[in-house]
C-alpha cells in the first residue's frame, strides 16, 4: 500500500510544482531546466559511477570485500533513475543521490536505520554476539550430522 501511495503522491507533488514553476518563468524556460537537470544529471551519474567502479576494483583487488561500493552503486542508480524522471522535487533526491558527501550521509542514515530494525528482528530469530559484533548461527536440529575440521586463514600480499 505505501509503494501504491508513493506512486500516486510522486507525479502529483511534481505536477504541482512544475505548473507553480511554470506560471512563474514561462513554460519553455521550465522545459529547458528539466532537460538540463536530465543532461547534467547524466553526465555526474557516468563520472560517479567510473569513480565507484575504480573504487569497488580496488577494494576486490586488495581482498576487501566492495559492500559501500555496492551500496553506493545502488544508490547511483536509484538517482540517475530519479533524474531521468521529469520534475524538480525528483531531481533534487536525485542529485543528492549523484553527489558524494550528500550520497555517502544519506546511505549512512539509511545503514542505522536498517541496523536497528535489522537487530531488533534477528533477536528474534538468533543471539547476538557482542564480541564479535555478528550472529552466532543458530541452533542445529538435533538428529542432524555434523562435519568437524579446521581451516586456517591465509592473508593475501
Amino acid at each position: 500500500m505505501p509503494l501504491l501511495l508513493l506512486f500516486i503522491v510522486v507525479p502529483i507533488v511534481e505536477l504541482y510544482f512544475l505548473i507553480k514553476v511554470g506560471s512563474i518563468i514561462g513554460v519553455i524556460p521550465t522545459i529547458l531546466i528539466v532537460i538540463a537537470t536530465a543532461v547534467i544529471g547524466t553526465a555526474l551519474l557516468r563520472q560517479q559511477g567510473l569513480a565507484t567502479l575504480h573504487r569497488y576494483q580496488q577494494s576486490l583487488s586488495s581482498g576487501r570485500l566492495p559492500a559501500q561500493e555496492m551500496i553506493e552503486g545502488l544508490a547511483l542508480v536509484f538517482g540517475g533513475a530519479l533524474l531521468l524522471t521529469p520534475g524538480f522535487v525528483t531531481d533534487a533526491v536525485g542529485f543528492l543521490c549523484l553527489i558524494p558527501i550528500t550520497r555517502q550521509a544519506v546511505i549512512r542514515w539509511l545503514l542505522k536505520r536498517v541496523r536497528i530494525r535489522g537487530v531488533s528482528m534477528m533477536s528474534q530469530r538468533s543471539r547476538w554476539n557482542h564480541q564479535s559484533d555478528d550472529f552466532d548461527a543458530p541452533e542445529q536440529p538435533q538428529g542432524g550430522r555434523t562435519i568437524e575440521g579446521e581451516f586456517t586463514r591465509k592473508d593475501r600480499d
